[in-house]
């Protein structure tokens, strides 16, 4: 099944997130029938969310960080769009960080300004629940990147970074982490080890199957926990043995 979607990202399974999606009916004078994608692509959202987060008993994790294999996979669309969808489907709080401190959008995409944030709670020892914002006054929250100028690396690699993550854990009931790409920058794999479990982004059409396989085996000998991936931007069809390869 084709499916195009303009500024908006659509989830789907690579690995255990989400089932296949299902072949399409054709009608009897071969046509396929016409596809609501907006309503797809919010189900396919649901789907990655219900997996992810609300899992019965102590399965269910609490922080999550959600990575890209290399850059410019969609990750920040990917982890937003899941928050958001987070949100609208449990009556506790959640909230959004942006650990992708050297090329952050989660600001942008919120269409806030970037003059604090975890840059500022890293450096600054500041609780970090003062830096955060409040969407749209629902139960969502965002800590953006913060405007500290310092190499990133150094933020990341920093003992108050544990401290943070703490606090959040104790402020709110979802932590959705948007970090930098796991092959590109040794800070991915320290935030995977402090969090629950990583969601790997693929993009499809461009991430190569030995980059991912490089990505995963990363996160792996840090003794992250790889808790699946979604495979973001598709317009064409895959079949479901590619699925198993990748």
């Amino acid at each position: 099944m084709s499916r195009t979607f303009s500024f908006q990202p659509q989830f789907e399974r690579v690995q255990e997130l989400l089932p296949a999606p299902a072949r399409p009916e054709i009608s009897r004078n071969g046509q396929r029938p016409g596809l609501d994608l907006e309503a797809l692509t919010r189900e396919e959202r649901v789907k990655l969310v219900q997996r992810l987060f609300l899992l019965p008993g102590s399965q269910a994790p609490q922080l999550v960080l959600f990575c890209s294999v290399e850059s410019g996979a969609g990750t920040t669309w990917v982890c937003g769009h899941a928050a958001e969808t987070l949100a609208s489907q449990v009556e506790g709080s959640v909230c959004l960080v942006d650990a992708n401190l050297r090329t952050p959008f989660l600001h942008e995409y919120f269409g806030l300004d970037n003059l604090y944030g975890l840059s500022e709670a890293l450096l600054q020892s500041r609780p970090i629940r003062t830096l955060t914002h409040q969407i749209n006054g629902d139960n969502l929250w965002l800590v953006t990147s913060g405007s500290s100028p310092l190499d990133p690396s150094v933020l990341l690699t920093s003992d108050r970074l544990r401290g943070c993550l703490v606090e959040l854990r104790a402020e709110f009931d979802y932590v959705l982490v948007d970090g930098p790409p796991a092959i590109l920058y040794a800070d991915t794999a320290l935030l995977g080890k402090l969090a629950d479990g990583v969601v790997l982004v693929v993009r499809a059409n461009s991430t190569r199957r030995e980059a991912a396989k490089k990505a995963a085996e990363i996160l792996a000998s840090a003794n992250v926990r790889l808790m699946g991936a979604v495979l973001n931007k598709r317009t064409f069809p895959i079949p479901e043995a590619l699925y198993r390869k990748l």
